[in-house]
């Protein structure tokens, strides 16, 4: 049997699941799967509901949505998943990263998957091409840490030693930190790179800073950065006096030094859109992945003064936004 031939049997067994399903219930359920907890997706969540308003479905209205939080404790993901597919939702988001999406990739073969990732997709196995996409589809973040590397030593021009955090656990570590590594390399600089996976982690990660005299962080993109250790790598970066660059407005916002990345709230708009396409019958196969086109660059001047840096005028000129 041949590639195509696969994926358009594959595409068909798609199709009379959510026939089926549509006549059973009143209205047409979506399951909802993130690795991180709803406290910290405010933003997030309007944006998918957003996206869904705009293709013609109000939550409680005519759809209704499952959602399952894993809380920052990836583990439980499959678990999560396979609970939406014995409840028979007629799509999953996949939202919070990678590992929510190769959770529920792993749970079924008939549900379509819409993913959030800020990784490669097809490297973490979650589709065979970018251009051909069977049963998922997806939003994913371009590769930026090249860029957030050059911001740090831009913000910090006399940090020699910059530290990478990453969660272990994220399937795009690997390619974050070579991403890293090469951005560094070339500007002459020296990486540290240092894993968390829970907070006793991200504490023996600043103890390692000290006394590597660590004179930047760059923190991964990753769920719990930004959802249960936020604060705590706000109030650690603020004590050890360590710069630190984020992926997400939200961090910078709350007292993080800066951030740098995709504007989550329209990725979710868009996985909203993309959810309600599927739910009006569109295959996913016949829909690409999107991947951002505009990224925001936020500067917490407030944070800058308590560390004791100088924000040039270029600097603040290049930002999105400029917190005072």
């Amino acid at each position: 049997m041949s590639r195509r031939e696969f994926i358009t049997l594959l595409g068909g067994a798609v199709a009379w699941p959510l026939a089926a399903r549509a006549q059973q219930q009143a209205l047409p359920v979506i399951g909802f799967l993130n690795s991180a907890s709803p406290e910290t997706y405010g933003p997030q969540l309007a944006g998918f509901r957003q996206g869904l308003h705009q293709i013609g479905y109000t939550e409680g209205q005519n759809v209704s949505i499952e959602f399952r939080w894993a809380k920052s404790q990836y583990d439980r993901l499959p678990m999560l998943a396979v609970d939406l597919v014995h409840r028979q939702v007629a799509v999953i988001a996949a939202t919070g990263g990678s590992v929510s999406a190769i959770a529920a990739k792993s749970a079924t073969t008939t549900i379509p998957i819409v993913f959030t990732s800020g990784g490669d997709p097809v490297q973490i196995g979650l589709v065979p091409s970018i251009n051909r996409l069977a049963m998922s589809l997806g939003l994913v973040c371009s590769p930026v840490h090249w860029l957030r590397s050059d911001l740090s030593h831009e913000l910090v021009p006399a940090a020699r030693v910059i530290a990478l955090l990453v969660n272990p656990a994220n399937p795009n570590s690997e390619a974050d930190t070579q991403a890293v590594d090469a951005a560094a390399r070339l500007m002459g600089l020296q990486i540290i790179v240092l894993k968390a996976s829970t907070g006793a982690e991200i504490e023996a990660a600043f103890a390692t800073m000290r006394q590597k005299d660590v004179g930047a962080i760059i923190v991964g993109a990753d769920p719990l950065f930004d959802n249960s250790g936020r604060d705590q790598l706000i109030v650690l970066a603020a004590h050890n006096a360590i710069p630190a660059i984020y992926d997400w407005r939200d961090v910078a916002i709350a007292g993080g030094l800066a951030s740098y990345g995709s504007n989550l709230a329209e990725g979710y708009r868009l996985a909203g859109i993309y959810t309600g396409r599927i739910l009006k019958g569109e295959k996913p196969a016949d829909l690409p992945i999107q991947q951002p086109t505009k990224f925001e660059f936020v500067i917490n001047l407030k944070t800058a003064r308590a560390l004791g840096l100088t924000i040039s005028n270029q600097m603040q000129l290049l930002a999105d936004e400029v917190i005072e």
